[in-house]
Formats: structure tokens, sequence, C-alpha cells
């Protein structure tokens, strides 16, 4: 068959759709993955997809550039034809849901979280939820990451019966393996995130570095984000004066989680589930983490890491001074806790198998 995958960047497919594409294409299957050009196009290509440029403006609001997105997606589409057509990130699941209909192929469709501002209500909430309404009309299958997606899907009747439940986009457990508890008397917590956004929590993880590293002399604070323009200055400061240890983007996180003994992620963000908290805990490394849905699915609070507040910086201290009163072993044995709780729950061969039962019957 011919499979096609629609997401907003090459990073969306390579990083978290690899083994789908992978078993796709062994099992003989013709994989299309259309997105905009990336660092990882080529090495899609080199597994064997073909690659099918757009532009997408994943932020922006432009009626004009969406329905162009739309009319690129419909002239790609008829062109290759193919027997079913994933998409996943809101104007792919809109858009491409809309030029799906149009031509007649099945489309199933992810939503890998609402967002912020459909979230936060408002005229942008309105006009997205329209969008869905008739995006979604003739989508064979709409899979959500965690319940409250689902429910605020249900209580607009956007879904109309056509919900099923995933475990997040799961998380590869033989990439991200048990790594040896970190010796030595250095604590170690790490905030990991595509960017330094307010929303993913960046700056009570800064108020807490600045705070717990004054007090705790043995703690390091390393952050691994690209900055963006509105924390540059602080951040230099903190870097200056030795609070906090900053990396940039990077690409191998296991590598940098197998030397941490902890990972702080205090995201208010409106997520579908976590891909750092999964690939922390797959790593056995403890997490503390915001009580909010795509990450309460992940974190069970005092087993495998500890709940904060959202936006709260005093909570989020005294969560991070309640994991440095642990002993050592205690601390280990909430990684392990959480490395058990991601190979029972969050495996991502159970994602692949439920994508591959939407297909099988073509």
């Amino acid at each position: 068959m011919k499979i096609a995958l629609i997401g907003n960047s090459d990073l969306c497919v390579y990083n978290y759709r690899f083994e789908l594409v992978l078993r796709l294409l062994r099992e003989g299957h013709h994989v299309f993955v259309i997105a905009p050009p990336g660092e990882h196009e080529q090495d899609l290509r080199e597994m064997g997809c073909e690659y099918c440029e757009v532009k997408i403006s994943s932020h922006g609001t432009n009626p004009v550039e969406d329905l162009k997105l739309k009319r690129a997606f419909c002239k790609i589409l008829a062109q290759i034809r193919p027997d079913y057509v994933f998409t996943y990130t809101i104007k792919p699941n809109i858009w491409g849901a809309m030029a799906c209909a149009k031509l007649g192929i099945p489309c199933i469709a992810n939503i890998t979280g609402l967002g912020t501002a459909v979230e936060n209500g408002g005229i942008l909430q309105k006009v997205t939820v329209a969008l869905y309404r008739i995006a979604f009309r003739k989508v064979q299958t709409i899979f959500f990451q965690n319940r409250e997606n689902m429910q605020f899907f249900l209580d607009r009747k956007l879904s109309r019966g056509k919900e099923k439940l995933l475990p997040g986009s799961g998380v590869n457990l033989n990439r991200f393996h048990p790594y040896p508890y970190p010796a030595g008397d250095t604590v170690s917590f790490v905030f990991i995130s595509r960017l330094m956004m307010k929303e993913k929590g960046i700056g009570q993880f800064l108020d807490a570095a600045e705070a717990i590293r004054a007090k705790y002399p043995n703690t390091r604070f390393h952050i691994c984000a690209e900055c963006e323009p509105v924390y540059e200055a602080r951040l230099k400061d903190l870097r200056d004066r030795g609070v906090v240890i900053y990396h940039g983007q990077i690409g191998a996180v296991e590598e940098i989680l197998k030397e941490m003994n902890c990972t702080v992620h205090p995201t208010y963000y409106a997520e579908g589930l976590s891909n750092v908290l999964l690939e922390s805990c797959a790593c056995a490394r403890p997490i503390i983490t915001t009580d909010r849905a795509g990450c309460r699915e992940v974190v069970e609070d005092g087993v495998n890491g500890f709940v904060v507040k959202q936006k709260d910086s005093a909570d989020l201290i005294e969560k991070i001074e309640k994991f440095l009163s642990l002993s050592r072993e205690e601390q280990e044995r909430m990684g392990l806790a959480g490395r058990a709780k991601v190979e029972r729950e969050f495996d991502r061969e159970i994602v692949i198998g439920k994508y591959l039962e939407e297909i099988k019957g073509k």
C-alpha cells in the first residue's frame, strides 16, 4: 500500500514515528512523508521514504496561507493517491483531513495536544473548533494521547465515535534503556525542551535553579533547549554566575539523561503526552513535573517522581528539596519505578500495533 504521513516538521516524523515508518517499509509499503524540509529530510529519504516538501507556518493564523496549504496538500495527495494518510499536529490535522475528504482518501488523525491557544479559549479556540468540525467529518479514526484532550472533542461532538486512545507517541525501550544511576555527591537536574518557552515552565526552572544552587552547592542545573530571545539576558547572567549549564538544543537526548539524576519538566503547555517524561523514565531517571494532562499519566507522586503545581516556583523548589532529602538508593528506586511503568504502559510497539490495526483491512 501507499501510506502518507503529514507533519509540521520532518522532526515530527523522524523522532516520534521512526519505528512506524521502518515497520511500514519492512512490510513492503510505499511510505511518503509530507512535511517542510529539515535536517532529517535526507535521513528519511535514505530509509526509503519519498519526501514531499510543503511549506507550513506552524504558528501562523493567516487564512490565505492556510488555504494555500490545503491546496498544496490536495495537489500532493492527488498525485500520489495514498491508500491511507496519517496526520499529526494541528494544521496537518485540519487541512490534511480536508484534502483527504475532498479526494476520498482514508485519513487517520492524531491529536498530539490541543495547543495553548485552543486550551485557553477565546476566538481562536472557536475558529479552531469550527475547522475541526468540518475537517473531521470524514476521518476514519482520531487518535488521542490523553483523556482530557479526548473529552474536549467529545464535549463538542467533534469525534462522533471515531475516537481512540494511544499511550502518547510511546517510547523506544531499546534506544532509551536504563543507565546506571550517577555516582558521587553531585546531584544534576535537567530541563529538556525544543524551545525555552514560558509555557514549558522555563521561568520556574530558572527560579528554582537560583534558589537551590545558593543553598545546595553540590547541585547542577542543565538546560537543553533552544533559547528564545526573551530569555537571552537572564540565561547569560545565570550562566556567567554558574547557576545553570546551557547545552542548547541537543539531538541524542539519552546521552544527557545518563549523566542526570532527575528530569524537571514544570510545563503548563497543552501537550498530548510528554515525550521528555517518557524518555527520562525509560532511562530510569526520576521526574518532577506538573499535575496536568500529558504529564500526570506518566508521573506517580512519590513513586517515580514528584508532582508540582503549575506556574509555582515555590512549590517546585520545595519538591526539588524533597528529592534532595532522599538517599541515593531511594532516588535510584524512583528511576527504576519509572522504567517499569513505561515498560508496562508506554512501549512504542503498542502504538505501532494500534496504527497497523487501522490499515490491516485494506
